[in-house]
């Protein structure tokens, strides 16, 4: 198999790859499949359709990655910090249950019945900065890939990133989330195919130990990720709540096929991450100082398995493009009212969003768990909203939303300078994962007093005192 240690292979299979998509995807699909997923009698996808949907496009090239990088510097508490964010799974099922028992058909439906226009305007803005974000975020991946490929040739990666966001635009406007769906199936096949070959190649190396795996330090020690594991449980509530794929895919069939779906894709996406973490952490071990996990992968695997894990990437990057276009898709003609409920205005809120993804590269960065820590950060205004308004069944006045809004926001902006003088000056010159922790505590106590502080207020107000 030595014919996989060209780069050519792996272009290759990436073209098989796209094509295969554009082959599942439907021709002259109606609104409603473009944006609901119907299929053409209008049916609801089953249950594993929407397990797999729900998988492939949560276990993302970036995610991927930022499961094996994290193990590679902090050991198995990196990784395992990562992973706890695919409890995701568990708190974003809780949250579209108790919306559609009340009757709502999307998360805005809920905050505009609450909140007015005031409360979408917010909310769509995170998540469109959220979907630009998971464009830019893939793309970067194939990038690095394809770069890596090419002898660390940047403008192959470059070529790569153009070429896959051409196709998988190309593809995803033809069926929307319909094309999604139907693709998602396969690509998940395909993506377990290889992830499995590469996971047992991974546990037949010489010398691989599972009790080294766990207790592993990672090439910078581990303290980092266990203040990353802190980081994620305090955003879980909210996280899931922030990401449209997922809340989009948890109104499209019945409640009960809705629930379990759900609880399916938190376990199989939880052992994939962990699981794809496991290489990198392996990589710790085995690197020399001031070593790159990719390098050490060259030297850990023969060209058949590095072939199997840059093509499972490349297929997860793909799977999450067109899962991210279509809600794309949805989040601007259907919930922002931008054009007609039309085929046509979705391909170009598609357009529209792909580009703004690949603006994102010129900003050139390579911190992939950037992006994951700034819009869960920005997403914790809703963590005293969900808990106090939707589970516990109190009004919230619009000044104590608002507040925790602007309280996320300004944590999201401060972690983004979190290496600046004025930030270090304030929260310490720590670990940055460190001043996160801090940032995230105190967004969530602005946030809770503002909203506690409302809802007493109202209470006193309604009784008259």
């Amino acid at each position: 198999m030595s014919f996989l240690a060209d780069p050519l292979a792996l272009v290759a299979a990436t073209l098989l790859v796209t094509f295969l998509a554009f082959a599942l995807s439907p021709r002259g699909t109606d609104a409603d499949g473009f944006f609901a997923g119907a299929d053409r009698t209008g049916g609801a996808p089953g249950l594993w359709t929407l397990v797999f949907s729900q998988v492939t496009t949560w276990i993302f090239a970036r995610s991927l990655m930022n499961a094996a990088v994290l193990g590679f510097y902090y050991g198995f508490p990196g990784t395992l910090a990562y992973a706890a964010y695919y409890l995701s799974f568990l708190t974003g099922g809780a949250i579209i249950a108790r919306l559609r028992a009340g009757g709502a058909g999307s998360v805005q439906d809920w905050l505009r019945d609450r909140f007015g226009r005031a409360g979408t305007t917010t909310y769509n803005a995170v998540i469109a900065l959220r979907l630009m974000s998971e464009v830019f975020a893939n793309l970067l991946v194939v990038g690095i890939v394809f770069a890596a490929a090419y002898g660390g040739s940047e403008f192959a990666g470059d070529v790569a990133m153009v070429l896959l966001a051409l196709g998988g635009l190309g593809y995803s406007m033809m069926g929307g989330l319909r094309a999604s769906l139907r693709t998602d199936v396969a690509q998940m096949a395909l993506f377990l195919l290889v992830f499995a070959v590469a996971l047992i190649a991974l546990f037949t190396l010489p010398g691989l130990e599972v009790g080294a795996l766990l207790t592993a330090e990672g090439v910078s020690g581990t303290g980092p990720g266990w203040l990353l594991l802190a980081v994620a449980f305090l955003q879980v509530i909210s996280y899931p709540a922030h990401d449209p794929v997922m809340m989009d895919r948890g109104f499209l069939a019945d409640r009960r096929t809705t629930a379990l779906s759900f609880v399916h894709a938190f376990w199989i996406s939880a052992l994939c991450i962990l699981g794809f973490g496991l290489f990198g952490i392996q990589a710790g071990i085995m690197a020399a100082e001031g070593e790159a996990m990719e390098a050490v992968w060259s030297r850990m695997f023969g060209p058949a398995i590095l072939f199997c894990i840059s093509l499972s990437l490349i297929v997860s990057a793909v799977s999450t493009l067109d899962s991210a276009l279509a809600s794309a898709a949805r989040l601007a003609v259907v919930e922002m009212g931008f054009g007609q409920r039309t085929v046509a205005s979705g391909r170009t809120a598609m357009a529209l969003f792909m580009l703004g993804g690949v603006a994102f590269l010129l900003g050139d960065t390579t911190d992939l768990y950037a992006a994951v820590a700034i819009s869960g950060t920005a997403s914790m205004f809703l963590v005293p909203v969900l808990v106090v308004g939707l589970f516990g069944g109190h009004p919230i006045p619009l000044w104590s939303y608002l507040t925790s809004f602007a309280a996320a926001i300004l944590g999201a902006v401060t972690y983004f300078f979190q290496s600046s003088a004025p930030v270090v000056a304030l929260l310490g010159d720590g670990h940055k994962y460190e001043r996160l922790l801090y940032i995230c505590i105190m967004v969530l106590v602005v946030g809770f007093a503002a909203t506690l502080a409302g809802t007493a207020r109202q209470r006193v107000v309604a009784r008259g005192l």
